[in-house]
């Protein structure tokens, strides 16, 4: 297992590097879409419109946060479950996402758009939003804000905390057994 910091946006090279079980810390900006925005997103996709941010080298954080209180930028940030972005996920690979950032599994579609498109899945610890809001420097609000809380946001993020689940290479730390004879601790 190995620390990396890394800088958004990322580049093939920041993903490569990575195996399951590494920790990651990431600054620079991320974006949060959560059901509804990702439905959305595919819905301009096939009408042929432009995305409200470029997916080149973009992480989307599956977030929903809380209200923000006075002087913060965001309340209470933790990851939503991964899984109801999985339809959408090898799409957007596709188009140059480079990492997602939730909690829980992934499917075998979405784990293979990761390795096709030199991509990643990192998880954030659930039940820690007010602790991973820390991280959180600044957040506005870009697009679909008629979706409240699952409205697509911009987010600048300093050191937000990071596990590696599904590396690039096709593995993922939920499924090995052994991590330590797998190299990965």
């Amino acid at each position: 297992m190995a620390e990396y910091k890394l800088t958004t946006p990322l580049t093939d090279e920041d993903v490569v590097q990575l195996k399951a079980g590494d920790v990651v810390f990431l600054t620079g900006k991320i974006y949060s879409a959560r059901d509804a925005a990702h439905k959305k997103l595919v819905d301009l996709l096939d009408a042929g419109k432009d995305l409200p941010f470029d997916l080149e080298g973009a992480s989307i954080y599956y977030v929903g946060p809380s209200p923000a209180p006075p002087g913060r930028p965001i309340g209470a940030a933790g990851p939503t479950t991964s899984y109801r972005m999985d339809s959408y996920a090898p799409r957007l690979h596709s188009l140059g996402l480079k990492a997602t950032i939730g909690k829980g599994k992934r499917n075998e579609e979405t784990r293979k758009a990761m390795q096709d498109h030199k991509a990643v899945y990192f998880g954030a610890t659930g039940g820690a939003g007010a602790l991973l809001s820390n991280s959180i420097k600044k957040s506005e609000v870009i697009a679909f804000d008629e979706l409240g809380p699952e409205a697509i946001r911009e987010m600048t993020v300093e050191d937000f905390p990071l596990l590696v689940i599904n590396d690039a290479h096709g593995n993922e730390l939920y499924a090995v057994p052994d991590r330590k004879a797998a190299g990965i601790e």
